[in-house]
This record gives C-alpha cells, structure tokens and sequence, in this order.
C-alpha cells in the first residue's frame, strides 16, 4: 500500500491535467460544462445520438431546438443566439454547420479514423512512441443473420489490412516482446455479439455454437496472419455466452496451443472474481497462456436499471469502492497466475495504475510481463507517464465513421451517467483531481444474492412484482428442462368434472399444436344439465362467500399464488406443451398468474378500508357488495395470466364464478382449479365447466341467474356476449355486467429519427413473440421518412433470422400457432395479400413437420384501407406502410376501429409530447415494445371496439366485480349528535 501511495503521487504530480481539455475554446469549455452539469449532459448526449440520422439542415436545427431550449444557458453565445432564432432561414444556415462541425471535433478526440487504414495510420504514429494498439471496429449490434454475416467479412477484411499495413512497419523489439515471447503488431478487439443475431440466455449452446463458428474463421485468419484477437465483455445476459465460447474454442486442438488470444473480464460485476479463478483453473489445464484484458465496465447503469425493473439481484456493485476493491481483488490473482495469464490493466484510474505497478513488483514480475490498456483520446500525459517509467502501453483505438461513431461512443455515455461510469473516469483530465483518489478502497465484497434491489412501491401498498426467470444461471435453465421432461411424463391424463352432466361422458382432447399427434390431456365437457347444476351450485355457495371480508378472501388468493410460486416452472411446461409457448412466454405467463392474485389481493384489502364522508349530525357509509355469479370466458392464448385475472378479481369481490375456459387449453384450467382448491378455495365458489363456447359459452351468459360476464377474445364473440346479456336482461331481475377485451390492430410508428436498432428489435419482438397469438400484438409498422426501402430491408432480415421450432427447445423464439383452423385462417389472409401488398417474406416451415407452424410473414405498401391494414389476423403476419410526415403517422395509426396497444420509435421531445396527446390507445408504449405489460404497473385495456372495461391489472378494476351502496343515517336527536371531526 505504502508503495502504491508513493508510485500514485508520482503519476499525480507529472500528469495534473491533460491539454487536449485546456484549450480556451467554445467547444472545450462546453465540454467540461457537459461533464459537470448533469441535465445539459444528458440534452447533449441524447442529442448528439440522434444527430445521425438529421440529414436535413431544418431536421438539425429543429432538434437542436427541442433538446436545448430549456438547457440553453450553457451553450455559447453564437449557438444559444441561432437557438433564439432556429425558425430563420439565415440562422439555420449557419447553426447547422456549427454543430455538425462541434460534433465532428468532439468525434475526431476518441475515433481514431473513420476507416481502419485511417486507424492503423494512427497506431504507426503511436508506435513511433513507444505504444501499441488494439483496433475496435464500432459497433456491436446486429440484427439479423446477414448483419452477422457481414461483421464476419468485416473483421476478416481488417485483419487483412492490418496484415498488409503492420507489415511495413520497423522493428521494434521493445514493443514486439512482452512476457517472453513475441508479440504480434497487430492487434484488435471482436464484439461476441456482433457475430449472432440471436443470442440471448436461453439460447446459450445454439449461441455457442453459431458464434464458435464464425470465431473459428476469425482465428484462423489472425493465426495464419499474425493477429491477437480479444473478446471484449458486453452485457452480463450474454457474459456466460461468450466465457464458455472461448473456453471450448482454445482446448480444440488447432487452437490450443495459440497464445495471442485473450478475453476482456469486467470487475464492476459480482461473479467476476469467480470468473478469474475459473478462468485460470482452466488455462493451467489448457497450457497455453492467454490474455485478460481487466476493465471496471462499460454497462453499470444499464445493468442496474435493468435488474431493478425485473426484479433481480443486481449483478454488479453497487458501490464505487466495491468495483474498485474487486478490480484489485482480479489483479492480484490475474498477476498471480503469470505466466498463464498476460494482464492488460485496462483503467484510467491512478490508484490502479501504481497499485498494478506495486503489486507486479511483489510478486517479482518485470515491466515486460504485464501491460496498461487506455483509450485512445483520454489521459494522453498519464499514459505517456507510464511509457517512460518503461512500461508497455496499449491504447484501444476504435474506428468508424465519425458522427454515426460518436453516436455509439454517446450510448456508452448514456448508460454510465453514475460515479462509476467512464464520464467519472474522463475527469482525470482535470486539474480539480487531488490525491483523495489514490485512497486505498475500503469495501467488503458480498457476494451474496440476497442483496436485491427491491422495486418503488409506486402502486398497491405491499405489492411487487414476481421477477421472470433470467435464464442466465445454468442451474435455473436445468430445472426448467427437467419440468418440461416431468410434465410430459404426465401427458393424456383424464380431468373429470366435479358437476355432474347428464349424458354419457364426452371429452375435450387437448393436443400439442408443436406436435398434433402428443396428446396433452383430454377433460370432460360439460352439457347443458351441468351447467343447471354449475349456476345451482354458484347461487347456493354466493351467501356465506360473500360474507366474508375482502381481507379473508384475500387470504386466499395469497395461498394460492403461494402454491403456484412453488410450483411454476411446473404449470409453465404444461403452457408450453398445450399453448405452443416458448420457455420465456411460457415463464412470464405463469409469473403474471402470481402478480394476478397478488395484486388483486392487495387491492381488495384497499377497497376495504372505509369510505366515510362525515359531516356534524350526518353519518355516511359507502359499502361494496358483491353482484352474484360471474361467468369467466378467458382466452387460450394466455391460459392461466388472464384466466385467473378475471376469475380472481371476480372472487376476491365476494362472487362465486363458473370457469368456462377455451377449448384450446382446458388441461391448464383444470390444474389451476385443482390449485385453487388445494389453497382452501370453497367447494362452489370456481366451478370449471368446460365445453363448446357456441353451446356453453351462451348458455352461461344468456341465463338469467349469471350477474356479471368477464370476457376476453374476438370483437365478434364480444359483441355478441353483450347483445346477449342485455337480450337476457329482460328474464333477469338485474342489469348484467359486461366487461370484455376483444382485441387490436396495434401499431408501431417509426419516426424520421428514430434509431432503427431499437426500433426493428422491438418491433420483432411485438410482432412475433408467441407467434403474433397476443391481443397486444404489433400488426402494423407505420414508417415515415425517405428511407423506407432499406428500413424494410433489414426489417425483413431481423424476422428472418429468427428461430423457430418445438417450444420446448429452449433454443426456439417462434412455435407454433394454436390450431389447424388457426393455420388455414392465417394462411388465407397471406394468401389474399398478395392481391394487393407487397410480399417481402414468408418463412417456409414445411420442414418442421406436422406441428401448426408458420414462420414470419411482411407485407410492404399495405393499403391503409386493406383487410392487412384494419383486420385483427391474430399471427405473425406484419403490414408496413409509409407516412409522409409524423401528422400522417398519427392518423393512420389511429385510423383503425381498435384501441388496444400502439407504439411509437421517436427521438423527437416534440413528437412523443404530441403522441401523448394524440395517440389513441389504451397503452402507449414509447421507445419499447409495445407487448408485455406489467400488473400494477401498465394497466392494461383498450376501448373503441378494442374492449369495454376498466383496464386489467390498475387499481380500478376490482370495481367493475363490486356494487355500491350508500348508507346515511341523521345523527341529529332533538338537538343532540356525537360530537363528530369532519374526515374523509
């Protein structure tokens, strides 16, 4: 410690400041304003990202306008002048030039060039200074298998050209030898992700394989040419992905012996000090040395975000001094393991500079046994300090073009806004830094998963989200598989009715629509006596249910999402063996169940704390009572989310309920009723009566003796529910309620500056998850601007790449759709847009069998008054069309006879503002996906033909199961009253 406090104030006192942030201009002074000023940052950076895309003079100062007016005060006076006049001719003229040249100075400090000979230009340069390089091509995401393809090319072509460049530099012999052995010159980074466009963690061994595939081909040619190659780390989902890929790639035999390899390791993450003792239990097994880049991490906020939104534990530190106590906690073991492991300490931070120095030291190591890594732009004195103290120095040098390139750095920016994000870092260029930074970091390292971020109870007191199954812990993806495998060993089972019916037993046979010929189960039907006997039987069970209190109904519901917590990863394999849903459908299907009961449970404890408007010689009460028996008619497609939904908020309320689920996927409603009945639920209070809903389905709502329909599925089914009950009104001595869901035309607008990564992943995501089979489903994309042709084009890509198959194989993103009838309709409808649509993809699913599967489907210049435009199709079938401005956009996406779910790609402050306004939708869904939304966060429901209702899963819904009745008594007795505090 001693010896790096010293070697620290050395680096200190010669490198106070770096100049490159010390000159007196506008854009250097702006440049410090930007790390100081967190909300002018943020304008800034959000700024500078959408920039790219702002081909137009007017589009740049429009934007510039919208980010800046509020946050002009930092700007100089020339900018904030154009800001005050951004609608002349003559400002605009001027102001656009300004900025783009500001961005393109601020670019040109941290991209090395905007081609890899420019950056290879670079290197030789540094070379001639005693420092190497690592070239980064910009970039990372991909979309489809094509972009896959083509980053292959790309990094193959630059190992190519660094071969050709490298090989006319002179020797230095210095910086060719470094741990006993040559170095190669050329060096550079590949992004595992940019190599597969579906990786993702439950896709971990189809990841591996397709990314050790095109890694291969990369290596060979960086052995054949003289290249190291480093795996750079991106988020934490993919980080078991890429640690496993390179460990099996370098034991394979043409590879084992290969040293100029490496991966880079992330120390702001909990498991990375495992990962380092892993990693170098196995290179001592492999016998060839590798390199460890070591870096604190790129991603903090994101992956703190992230898991607080889920509900998981948060896989990094939470705490500077943590991430700073785990980077040293890698560097001794990864020094430790010399000569096995060649450490690159990637940092700008000085402490970890001299303690690396100090630490080499103990442990007997030279200068040339390790090395420091910095990026290019940043620290330019420390780094040439650590130069002549004759250490080797690589600086990491990205490359492409430059204001699309600053954009990405800018996302990097954007995502690290904390103490412990590169902006922090980037403040080593300042004079205000003091020697309080070499302080020797006093954290302990828990690694314990206990220590979880918990979600702001922003709604019902109490109540938090069940979180989804990440999917990145092996032993979570093996007990999933091994519930798969159990819940087929139980298939073709015989679910009996508790209801008598009076003919001889007739069966519903449920099938697997993965494979028609697995027979899931077959449950008894119901006839029209036992639904005499279920109404019967409801009435009698209604009294001493509803005398109960909300709390002990809820207590109920609680146990049961108990039980259900217990076992769900068993109910989410009979989800996807009778629905078709994937492990992350089939997941979150089963985690909304729990949230269902929850939530209302909670919910029913608030509407039960009294109402009573007190005034003096007045004593109010508003009471809630139940309405009577309620008939449940869930869906298929969501077989125990919304069927318990409504069954539980009707239950809760002091209703008994007949369940009449889909004929689709009895199998599950029979098991969630055994649940429900093994948490203590009533006999009488749910009775399951299965059958065809022409006959059952009608005969429950058209009885007099129902008081309350629940309804989710097709407009025509609805509607004709609600002619229904109102028909059968005129039996009954009440008003029966209707609350009913009925489905969307959902639509996604990308604006002009929309960034299209976001846009086309989201939209994929809505378009095709469960098959396109979710009322909140994106059916449309409304596209505005002048580059329509090549949006569709990587459109069509990004849905082609997608996997599809059994959903049971965890690797599978696509299954199948429900039904033989589902597949002919849907057929039919692409059949028919070809008349008068552009086909641009139809995926071939001849060769996965039997099973009821149809792949992506596009249609591009769909009219906006065709049947593809307006017409619920209910699969994975997605019209395109084009708007010529974002007025246009709105109207087409309004212009529909639904109101359900709509989503908008902007970054324009002025058109979200305005798609607030405008956009009529029951849930709008702003920069994201526009399916998935979250009990108790994202209420959900539409209206226009869309649904009829409060919106599911929010604090008003209980009240549509409930009636009011309002008690008042006159406290005043000739003259006298209790004395009584005015309270509501």
């Amino acid at each position: 410690e001693l010896k790096t406090q010293r070697l620290g104030l050395e680096l200190l006192r010669q490198s106070p400041g770096d100049s490159a942030y010390k000159r007196s201009t506008w854009l250097d002074r702006m440049f410090v304003t930007l790390m100081r000023d967190e909300a002018f940052r943020v304008q800034a950076l959000r700024f500078v990202d959408v920039m790219p895309t702002l081909t137009s003079d007017a589009e740049l100062v429009r934007h510039f306008r919208e980010y800046f007016g509020p946050h002009a005060s930092p700007l100089p006076q020339v900018l904030q002048w154009g800001l005050n006049r951004a609608d002349r001719k003559l400002s605009c003229f001027l102001l656009a030039p300004t900025i783009r040249h500001a961005v393109r100075t601020l670019g040109r400090r941290f991209i090395a060039g905007e081609t890899a000979q420019e950056a290879l230009r670079v290197a030789a340069k540094l070379r001639g200074q005693g420092i190497n390089s690592s070239l980064d091509m910009l970039g990372e995401v991909t979309l489809s298998e094509a972009e896959a393809h083509d980053y292959e090319q790309r990094y193959l072509a630059l190992i190519d050209e660094m071969r050709r460049q490298t090989a006319a530099w002179s020797a230095a012999d210095s910086m060719e030898h470094t741990a006993g052995m040559p170095q190669p010159r050329a060096n550079f980074s590949v992004k595992v992700s940019a190599l597969y466009s579906q990786i993702f963690a439950l896709n971990t061994e189809g990841s591996i394989r397709a990314i050790g595939d095109r890694l291969r081909r990369i290596f060979r040619a960086a052995m054949a040419n003289g290249a190291c190659v480093i795996l750079d780390m991106e988020q934490y989902d993919s980080k078991h992905i890429v640690l496993e890929t390179f460990k099996q790639l370098l034991v394979e035999s043409e590879f084992k012996h290969w040293p100029h390899v490496g991966i880079a390791l992330q120390a702001y993450l909990r498991e990375t000090v495992n990962d380092v003792e892993g990693l170098i239990d196995w290179v001592q097994g492999r016998g060839t040395p590798v390199t460890v880049r070591l870096v604190r991490g790129a991603y903090w906020d994101y992956e703190t975000v992230v898991a607080r939104q889920h509900g998981w534990p948060v896989p990094v530190w939470t705490e500077k001094a943590q991430t700073d106590a785990s980077y040293e906690a890698c560097l001794e073991r990864l020094l430790g393991a010399f000569p096995y492991i060649h450490t690159a300490v990637a940092t700008h931070n000085v402490r970890s500079h001299a303690f690396a120095m100090a630490l080499a030291a103990r442990y007997g190591l030279s200068a040339d046994d390790f090395e420091f890594q910095m990026l290019y732009g940043m620290a330019t004195k420390l780094r040439d300090q650590i130069v002549a103290r004759g250490y080797h120095v690589r600086v990491y040098l990205p490359f492409g073009a430059l204001i699309p390139g600053m954009a990405y750095l800018v996302r990097r920016l954007l995502e690290n806004s904390s103490s412990q994000s590169i902006l922090r870092l980037l403040q080593i260029c300042d004079e205000s830094q003091d020697e309080t930074i070499l302080t020797a970091p006093r954290a302990t390292l828990n690694n314990s998963p206990s220590i979880i971020a918990t979600l702001p109870k922003i709604y019902a007191e109490g109540f938090k989200n069940e979180p989804l199954h990440r999917f990145t812990d092996p032993r979570e993806r093996e007990r999933f598989g091994r519930a798969v495998a159990e819940a087929r060993a139980q298939v073709n089972q015989e679910y009996v009715l508790a209801i008598p019916t009076q003919a001889q037993r007739t069966f519903i046979t449920s099938c697997n629509p993965a494979n028609p010929t697995e027979i899931v189960g077959c449950v008894q039907a119901a006839d029209q006596h036992a639904v005499d006997n279920a109404i019967e039987r409801a009435t009698i069970a209604l009294p001493s249910w509803a005398t109960l209190s909300m709390d002990q109904r809820a207590d109920y519901l609680v146990a049961a999402a108990q039980l259900l917590r217990a076992r769900r990863d068993e109910f989410a394999a009979w989800e996807m063996l009778e629905a078709g849903k994937n492990w992350g459908e089939a997941d979150a299907n089963v985690v909304e169940t729990i949230d269902f009961l929850e939530y209302y449970a909670t919910e029913a404890r608030r509407v039960e704390q009294p109402f009573a408007p007190q005034v003096a010689g007045e004593m109010n009460e508003l009471v809630y009572q139940p309405r009577g028996v309620a008939v449940i008619l869930p869906p298929w497609n969501f077989p125990l989310a919304i069927l318990t939904g409504m069954l539980s908020a009707a239950i809760v309320c002091g209703n008994t309920a007949i369940l009449k689920p889909s004929s689709e996927t009895p199998v599950l409603a029979a098991r969630l009723c055994a649940l429900l009945a093994e948490a203590g639920i009533p006999e009488g209070v749910v009775i399951l009566c299965p059958g065809s809903g022409a006959v059952i389905g009608q005969a429950l709502v058209g009885d007099p003796r129902t008081h309350i329909i629940a309804f989710t599925g097709s407009r025509e089914v609805g509607l004709g529910i609600n002619r229904l009950a109102a028909e059968s009104t005129a039996e009954a001595p009440h008003v029966k309620r209707v609350i009913a869901e009925m489905g969307g035309k959902n639509a996604i607008i990308v604006d002009s500056d929309a960034d299209w990564d976001d846009a086309i992943a989201g939209i994929v995501t809505s378009a095709y998850g469960y098959q396109g089979q979710k009322c909140s489903a994106c059916s449309r994309v409304i596209f505005v601007g002048s580059h329509y042709e090549a949006f569709v084009k990587r459109l069509v890509e990004a849905a082609r790449s997608l996997t599809i198959g059994d959903p049971t194989e965890p690797q599978n993103f696509m299954g199948p759709v429900i039904s033989s009838a589902a597949k002919a309709r849907i057929l039919k409808a692409i059949e028919e847009g070809k008349s008068y649509a552009r086909l641009v993809l139809q995926v071939d699913c001849s060769k996965l069998g039997d099973g009821y599967f149809i792949g992506p489907a596009i249609f591009a210049d769909v009219p906006p008054e065709s049947k593809l435009a307006q017409e619920e199709i209910f699969g994975p079938v997605l019209a395109v069309m084009r708007a010529k401005d974002f007025g246009q956009a709105l109207m087409l996406a309004n212009g529909t006879r639904y109101a359900l779910t709509g989503g908008l790609y902007s970054r324009s402050p002025a058109n979200l503002a305005r798609a607030r306004r405008e956009y009529q939708v029951g849930n709008l869904y702003l920069n994201r996906k526009i399916s998935g939304a979250v009990v108790g966060r994202q209420p959900f429901g539409g209206f226009k033909l869309s649904g009829m209702g409060q919106q599911a899963g929010g604090p008003h819904y209980l009240m549509q199961f409930l009636q009011t009745r309002t008690v008042t008594e006159n406290a005043l007795r000739r003259g006298f009253a209790p004395t009584c505090k005015t309270k509501v």
